[in-house]
């Protein structure tokens, strides 16, 4: 990119929070390879590879469902350190004929793990084998796709068992994750075996064979998921684990259960909103910050400086109220959802929120401390009968728990760091939450909120993010730059964003250059401001990933479609769209 290209992109960025009902921004909406437009199906992913292998499927015909199979066991080979096999998902599917289900595919802990395992070590929570909890993801898309696909299995695995048997290029965000897990890498084994040469790590456009993966995707595409939770896969991957000092038995494996739950939804500035519920605290997150920030006058109350600060606050409280969630099979967290999809409930949050000035955590009624998930991946998808998917799969932190199963080639996660863990609280440290304590079997509480929005009941919008703990904020801007402030798809994506997750009392705003070289950062002016009004502010070289994709009901209409597909996907990872 050119220097004055970079520069033009950059203060474009630095216009859209000045002045966020703008609905062109001079430098961002020149076309880019990041935004598609599309009359029959689109598909936008965190990598161009699986976005084409996505439509791939849906130009034959396939599916939504058949396309997220595809492109989400794509992303778990070339972007292994996000998602995998090993870890698990959110899918949210809405139909064209109006039905709408969530797949909860969310990792669970295993049968002989208990809420005082780690004896309050945390860092025997965050890596290793005792950190990796049951995985989800593969059980989850086959019933996705035995209830709701077109094409046989087998076509749908294939594409990224050849990926892992004839080798991909090393993207520039996959060398970056590598990088920043370097020492983990070369004392892996499996991690080493994969991704280094001559005890170096692989470079940016070097070539990666997982062939140990190809082997297990082979089985998986002839036999389905059954090598995997009762065969040899699974008896393999419980070898690795145990060897590695984990807990994980076959039976963990064979108990595993997709459930089905009924996705959240909420009006909202005239659209109606779906999105998944808990043991995701994501979806009721959102809309709780949505219900008490379109009160303010829209776009003007959310524009500029104020907007920006009314929505930290609304953020602030809707993490305080989302640590009384956890898996709804062992909490009953029915009244915490009811509330935090409640306008009333929003106002009476709302009448707390003071234009001019921040507050400490205890303003907020927090009770418990947070818990910081990390990483994920996201799919949005579209197809030609507008069955829309938002997908959200995480091993978690970047290569999961650090182990690679030398045996099966599956990268583990370490979803049970997302649990809360009992300790002894001091000071202003808020104790952690119960409702999110280890039990055999539960499931942890996530950020994930996959979101597909609705104009008279069509598909309007198809939104969700990767980037764990900041996933809500992501989504959140995105929904309301688009929808409440009248940005484009593409400059709705690209605007840079704030995050606030009530403890640490911090704005986190980007302030980092991309892997594509585009510069992200809130002006000097904004942050001024906000520190005027008492928030401290700290530059974040990072953030969450969003894919987004608007149908646009208005406008030329190709015979044979029902409106314009744009989809974009997130240049802060170098993803790449696809469509048809």
């Amino acid at each position: 990119m050119s220097f004055l290209r970079l520069l033009c992109t950059s203060i474009a960025f630095l216009f859209v929070l000045l002045s966020p009902a703008a609905s062109n921004i001079s430098g961002s909406t020149k076309r880019r390879r990041e935004e598609v437009i599309a009359h029959r199906g689109a598909v936008a992913t965190d990598d161009g590879r699986c976005s084409k292998i996505g439509v791939d499927v849906l130009r034959i015909g396939g599916h939504a469902v058949d396309a997220a199979v595809a492109a989400s066991l794509c992303l778990g080979v070339v972007s292994p350190a996000s998602s995998g096999i090993g870890g698990g998902a959110f899918m949210l599917l809405r139909e064209a004929n109006g039905k709408a289900q969530a797949f909860d595919m969310r990792e669970t802990a295993p049968l002989k793990a208990s809420m005082n395992m780690y004896a309050g070590n945390a860092a025997l929570k965050a890596t290793g084998a005792l950190s990796v909890a049951v995985p989800g993801e593969l059980a989850g898309l086959h019933k996705a796709w035995k209830q709701h696909g077109r094409l046989p299995w087998e076509r749908l695995v294939k594409p990224a068992e050849i990926l892992a048997r004839k080798g991909f290029k090393i993207s520039p965000y996959l060398r970056t994750q590598m990088e920043s897990s370097k020492s983990a890498i070369l004392a892996d084994k499996g991690l080493r075996q994969v991704f280094t040469s001559n005890g170096e790590l692989l470079q940016v456009g070097d070539i990666c064979y997982n062939k140990k993966l190809a082997e297990t995707l082979r089985k998986i595409s002839i036999y389905g998921t059954k090598p995997f939770y009762n065969g040899s896969i699974g008896l393999n991957l419980v070898r690795d684990i145990q060897r590695a000092g984990g807990i994980m038995t076959l039976n963990d494996l064979k108990r595993y259960e997709v459930k089905m739950r009924e996705p959240i939804s909420a009006n909202i500035l005239g659209l109606k909103v779906l999105s998944i519920p808990p043991p995701s605290s994501g979806g009721v997150s959102m809309v709780l910050a949505l219900n008490i920030l379109t009160q303010y006058a829209v776009p003007s109350g959310l524009s500029g400086s104020l907007g920006i600060h009314r929505l930290i606050e609304s953020l602030k409280h809707a993490f305080a109220v989302r640590m009384n969630l956890g898996d709804p099979e062992f909490v009953d967290v029915s009244k915490f959802v009811t509330d935090m999809i409640s306008l009333e409930f929003a106002k009476k949050l709302k009448s707390t929120i003071y234009d001019n000035m921040t507050f400490g955590p205890n303003h907020y009624g927090g009770r418990w401390s947070q818990v910081h998930d990390h990483g994920t991946s996201h799919i949005s998808i579209a197809d030609s009968d507008r069955n829309a998917v938002s997908m959200t799969t995480t091993v978690n932190a970047y290569f999961g728990s650090k182990i690679l199963s030398p045996s099966t080639g599956i990268v583990l996660n370490n979803e049970m760091d997302d649990f809360s863990m009992p300790i002894n609280s001091s000071g202003n440290t808020p104790p952690p939450a119960p409702p999110n304590f280890i039990r055999p079997g539960k499931k942890p509480l996530s950020s994930m909120t996959p979101t597909i929005v609705l104009k008279d009941e069509k598909l309007k919008g198809v939104v969700g993010a990767s980037g764990g703990s900041n996933i809500i904020a992501a989504t959140t801007e995105v929904f309301l730059n688009h929808f409440a402030r009248g940005l484009d798809p593409l400059s709705s994506v690209m605007a840079p964003r704030i995050y606030h997750q009530l403890i640490p009392n911090v704005v986190m705003y980007e302030n980092w250059t991309t892997v594509t070289g585009d510069h992200f950062e809130v002006s000097s002016r904004i942050r001024s401001d906000l520190q005027k009004k008492g928030h401290i502010l700290r530059g974040l070289a990072g953030g969450a990933i969003s894919q987004f994709i608007v149908h646009k009901l208005e406008g030329r209409k190709v015979k044979g479609s029902s409106g314009e597909l744009v989809a974009v996907s997130d240049p802060r990872k170098g993803g790449i769209p696809a469509g048809f």
